[in-house]
């Protein structure tokens, strides 16, 4: 039996955690602040959309002190309440990080707690970037430990993994001991939740702000004496079994320290599902060729994987199934050539030209074809076929969006989202974050 396994891999894990200072992830801090621009990014493209607005004014009446600020908005909340709302913010568009072995959002569920918890306690820009990193370590672990039977049977990885990464980072940054990290970690599991099912809907959003939240809950708990089972992750009733299949241990705890899971981060350059990417790529190619002649087009025949199809073969009925449909994704970038926020607004959902020809789009199962590739042919009225194959979207590890692509993304995001936040300093303030005493300038709206 592996040292690991005899104590228990929240242990094995609150060790790693316990022991990590700045030096030991300096290396990852450029990646990290790619990531944390991105989020800014998201969050303030949904500024003010009605679910963020909902959001807050449900907790406002509720709030304790106003101690942390929601992204590119002038209300501030208690840092719980912050954690939740902004959380909800950065993946509303489905346009947030993407770890590729997992298919979880990294961020969301743990620079949301972290910033809030920072504001509220007055912690550094770099123990900001030291709890982040290792928030998204420990949540992209768990994941690889589950998957991928775990988001197969149902469950929204973003946010049952996302709490685990919340309380490592909340824990690490508020200096808590390593029995206290493992015990945050315990508490996380018995608040892990998120179902697929609801992806199209404004429910998804509520459990990864609830995966935020619910981590900076844990943390808080651990230190004021709350335990937990040291097997609550991997144990034989604990989180692993209890939401699928016996989790491989060695993922979980295996080269702390040695690898590190930000490195395998990516980003999005359009705002729907990971795995259509390479749908959006390929209809973009075809457009060029066919010299934009849609009205020529017959049928369209989508091929994938079964997470490409299991995600995307759905019917569109808004703008949030539009993000995750495979038609839709089509139909746009064969038409407009574009696929921006604009483009799965429901202004373009319901345009007439739209839902016509995302009705000539079929999805058809090719299991030779991994997850995040798709081949796209189109046939023509004339009979004649052309045919794209994408195994590498734009924004993944082998096309990555670069420094500059980020922030173009935030800028536009920021124009989208109507806030009246200062943008060029938040890029400047992002990228120098290991040198800021605390977050405050990076956390209001102006300078």
């Amino acid at each position: 039996m592996r040292q690991d396994e005899a104590q228990g891999a929240s242990t094995t894990l609150a060790d790693f955690v316990a022991g990590i200072a700045w030096t030991d992830v300096a290396a990852q801090s450029h990646e990290a602040k790619r990531s944390i621009l991105n989020f800014f990014a998201t969050a303030l493209g949904s500024a003010n959309d009605p679910a963020v607005t909902g959001a807050v004014r449900t907790l406002l009446p509720f709030c304790g002190a106003a101690t942390s600020a929601i992204i590119g908005r002038r209300e501030r909340l208690d840092a719980m309440g912050a954690a939740f709302v902004n959380a909800i913010s950065a993946n509303l568009l489905d346009f947030d990080d993407t770890h590729l072995d997992t298919i979880i959002h990294p961020a969301a569920p743990v620079a949301a707690p972290v910033l809030a918890l920072a504001q509220a306690r007055g912690f550094s820009g770099q123990a900001v970037l030291t709890a982040f990193i290792l928030g998204v370590e420990v949540e992209c672990r768990v994941g690889n430990a589950v998957s991928p039977g775990h988001y197969a049977r149902g469950w929204h990885i973003t946010s049952t993994c996302g709490v685990f990464g919340a309380a490592a980072a909340c824990a690490w940054l508020l200096g808590l001991s390593t029995g206290q990290i493992a015990d945050a970690i315990g508490i996380a599991a018995s608040q892990s939740a998120g179902i697929v099912e609801n992806l199209p809907t404004a429910a998804k959003n509520v459990s990864v702000g609830n995966a935020a939240r619910n981590g900076l809950f844990a943390a808080l708990l651990a230190a004021e004496g709350y335990s937990a089972s040291p097997r609550a992750i991997e144990g034989r009733l604990g989180w692993a079994r209890a939401m699928g299949d016996e989790p491989d241990v060695g993922r979980l705890t295996g080269g702390l320290g040695k690898t590190w899971e930000i490195a395998k981060n990516t980003y999005k350059p359009y705002p729907a599902g990971i795995v259509f990417h390479a749908v959006i790529d390929a209809c973009f190619k075809l457009r060029a060729e066919l010299h934009r002649r849609v009205d020529d087009i017959g049928l369209i025949t989508v091929q994938g994987s079964a997470l490409l199809l299991a995600r995307g073969d759905r019917p569109v009925r808004n703008e949030r199934d539009a993000r995750v449909s495979i038609h839709h994704c089509a139909a746009c970038a064969l038409l407009l050539g574009a696929a921006g926020v604009a483009e799965f607004s429901d202004a373009i959902v319901f345009r007439p030209d739209v839902v016509a020809l995302r009705q000539k789009v079929e999805a058809v199962l090719d299991a030779s074809l991994p997850d995040g590739a798709a081949r796209v042919t189109i046939q023509l009225t004339s009979g004649e076929t052309v045919s794209e194959v994408v195994m590498a979207a734009k924004g993944s590890l082998a096309d990555p969006l670069s420094d500059g692509d980020i922030e173009a993304k935030l800028r536009d995001c920021a124009r989208l989202g109507g806030s009246d936040w200062d943008i060029d300093r938040i890029i400047d303030d992002v990228w120098r974050l290991d040198t800021l005493a605390d977050v405050s300038s990076l956390m209001r709206a102006h300078g």
